[in-house]
């Protein structure tokens, strides 16, 4: 799929910048716009990827941070499964704003392209839909989420099809395999959004320290 058909599909993926990116989503969350299009778009990362990583995570008092929270998609499935103890962390304010009263136990606004302002080894997990996508989170990220995990623990992502090579996710996945970071236990293609025919790929990695 190429850069050009991917834009055309969702406008979000046109935009280059933090700044552009964190206006986009501030405006898209009024009225819980965000949350009806991911409806309509019949979204499905946050629910699959739950459904791979509880495979793997059996203890439901682990602590899970989710990066890239958005309005809580994620953490209404982490729900759903059981699990009682998970952060959420986004670049917009507005969306975070939107997340459903107690459903995390902390809300933090980040900017993930930054260093996280997290002791190491302070999760047990790591979750990240929908934020790997055009002129969003880099590769670099995923160093930071495995500094943040404890030994053995799990990092869960999605990565879309479109950006993975261009943005050199593969060469970091790569990386961190090499280097023994994690071994990678399940990487397939993923729908994501059916309706707008975009595919991601689905990772789940279990940290070596």
């Amino acid at each position: 799929m190429t850069r050009k058909h991917v834009e055309n599909k969702i406008p979000i993926y046109k935009l280059k910048t933090t700044d552009e990116v964190m206006k986009y989503y501030d405006e898209w969350g009024v009225a819980n716009k965000y949350d009806q299009d991911m409806v309509d778009w019949k979204y499905s990362g946050p629910k699959e990827t739950v459904e791979v990583f509880k495979k793997y995570a059996e203890n439901k008092d682990i602590k899970i941070y989710d990066a890239g929270c958005g309005t809580g998609l994620v953490g209404a499935e982490l729900k759903k499964f059981g699990y009682n103890y998970y952060d959420g962390a986004d670049l917009s304010q507005k969306l975070l704003d939107l997340v459903p009263k107690d459903l995390y136990q902390k809300l933090l606004k980040v900017d993930l392209n930054k260093p996280i302002e997290i002791q190491d080894n302070t999760y047990d997990a790591v979750m990240c839909v929908g934020t790997f996508t055009f002129g969003h989170v880099k590769p670099h990220a995923l160093d930071e989420f495995v500094r943040i995990t404890k030994d053995k623990g799990l990092i869960c992502f999605t990565i879309n099809e479109g950006i993975y090579e261009e943005y050199g996710f593969n060469k970091k996945i790569k990386e961190l395999s090499d280097k023994k970071f994690w071994n990678m236990k399940e990487f397939f293609k993923s729908d994501y959004i059916a309706s707008k025919d975009v595919n991601a790929w689905l990772g789940l990695a279990e940290v070596i320290k």
